[in-house]
């Protein structure tokens, strides 16, 4: 038997207008542009630019709608001439003007151009090809992939061209076609089918010197013992001199290992930076600027306004326009809420800007990252007595233009170390160091991780073997044998 019963519970949940509030504050400045522009396009209540008489009387229309009227919607119980005779909305409530007197249009305007695959199969034409020879070799030119690699197997390719072209042929032909004609085509490299292949078209098609030849013989019978630096083998084996060998690498080190990079129109258009940020050192003081140059002047629009005008004049009501009416209002409370969360988005990014700058002063100051206090989200949460996940959310994706360069604000954040006198530094500072020991090893016998754990040890950086490990990876340093040079 099924037993009904009530129970009460409380909870915490987050209203629409909260949720919106932190969704753009993680928004970047381009994507939080794209935002508002969709904002607008949906919302036929929010208007962007200026408008002549914006609303200076706005508080005093709205109180007119009480003096008569004040007839519901009874199908939702909304008493639309109420609703609008409470609003006692300030100006600044109802618009949102987001440009600094000193920002600067900087539209970067990107090259076009035909993609990878389109430039290689431009080239195709250039040969004298049998129609299903030009099948097949634009099939190998749709199947490189974007680094210039074809990097199927040619039966898996005859089987294909049988399937989905109709093209019955063998392994030699499509062979053929991809060493005498695919791999011709420019850039030099591309259809290759592993690295090694890749680098040896390439010193193929250089003039061949006796480096040249070198190298090609490297690569060709010790490709392993190259790529894992083992010169002294290769010493021995191809019988050279130091300077004949260093010279083969240099020649080697000249190529593309990734050719289909090397075309323009392949690569991606970069998302061009913009800095939600900007720091400027005036008189030993820092300034700091919040970049809005992409956020327009908002505002409710006055059409809708005059609807709502309109409604309180009519003397009759009916029913097509109250459901017109009870449209405009949740297009104006839409309106408004986005006028209002844009508002707190600035304010949220400046407070928690700010306290990131107080905490770095020195090294902004300065630019020199051994100033470079540890910091974490729980301190900035703390300093402005904010929740953590609000700070993740500005810190994220954010860049800050510094006079030191344009920087990821994230990279303001660090985790602290003690050093020998028992006091908190950074572990950006102690990267830096690493990193600076690395670059002034002797190359032919680079520093194990041992010896660099001791060398930081003698700098007062109590650091074992395996976190100089974990730095060095984080730095994208290979170990001490790949560093190795002749």
């Amino acid at each position: 038997m099924l037993k009904q019963s009530l129970n009460l519970k409380l909870s915490q949940k987050l209203s629409p207008q909260q949720i919106q509030l932190m969704k753009m504050i993680q928004l970047p400045t381009q994507a939080f542009e794209q935002r508002l522009k969709q904002e607008i396009e949906e919302n036929p209540a929010l208007e962007s630019g200026k408008e002549e008489d914006e609303y200076d009387a706005l508080d005093e229309d709205y109180s007119e709608y009480d003096q008569e009227g004040n007839e519901s919607i009874e199908a939702d119980d909304i008493n639309i001439d109420d609703y609008l005779s409470d609003d006692d909305i300030p100006d600044y409530k109802l618009q949102a003007n987001n440009y600094s007197s000193d920002d600067e249009e900087k539209d970067i305007p990107y090259a076009g151009g035909v993609t990878f695959h389109q430039s290689l199969i431009n080239q195709l034409n250039t040969f004298s090809l049998s129609d299903e020879e030009y099948a097949i070799a634009e099939f190998l030119v749709g199947s490189i992939n974007e680094n210039g690699y074809l990097r199927r197997e040619t039966i898996d390719i005859v089987d294909d061209l049988a399937f989905t072209q109709n093209i019955f042929t063998d392994e030699n032909k499509v062979d053929d076609i991809l060493y005498d004609v695919v791999q011709k085509l420019d850039p030099i490299g591309v259809g290759a089918r592993d690295l090694r292949e890749c680098l040896l078209i390439q010193l193929e098609n250089k003039v061949q010197t006796h480096s040249v030849e070198l190298a090609i013989q490297l690569l060709d019978q010790s490709f392993d013992a190259f790529v894992k630096k083992h010169y002294q083998k290769l010493l021995s084996k191809f019988e050279v001199t130091e300077d004949e060998l260093k010279a083969a690498v240099k020649e080697i080190e000249k190529l593309n290992p990734k050719p289909g990079s090397s075309v323009v129109g392949n690569a991606k258009i970069a998302e061009q930076i913009v800095p939600d940020f900007t720091i400027r050192i005036a008189d030993g003081e820092l300034e700091l600027l919040l970049n809005s140059r992409n956020a327009p002047e908002l505002h409710v629009s006055k059409e809708y306004h005059n609807m709502l005008k309109g409604y309180q004049e009519s003397k009759t009501k009916s029913k097509s326009q109250k459901d017109a009416v009870q449209f405009i209002k949740q297009k104006l409370d839409a309106a408004k809420w986005f006028i209002d969360a844009i508002k707190q988005r600035q304010q949220t990014l400046l407070v928690t800007m700010n306290a990131i700058i107080e905490m770095q002063r020195e090294y902004l100051l300065t630019g020199d990252e051994s100033k470079l206090k540890p910091m974490i989200l729980k301190d900035v949460a703390e300093k402005i007595n904010m929740d953590i996940s609000t700070v993740s959310r500005v810190a994220n994706s954010k860049y800050c233009a510094t006079p030191y360069g344009t920087k990821l604000v994230k990279e303001f954040f660090s985790e602290s170390m003690k050093n020998e006198q028992g006091e908190d530094v950074s572990t950006k500072e102690i990267k830096s160091i690493l990193k600076q020991v690395i670059a002034e090893e002797d190359k032919k016998k680079p520093l194990t991780d041992d010896k660099l754990s001791g060398i930081l040890k003698e700098k007062g950086y109590l650091i074992a073997r395996r976190t100089i490990a974990k730095y060095r990876e984080q730095l994208d340093i290979p170990v001490a044998r790949l560093r190795k040079e002749i």
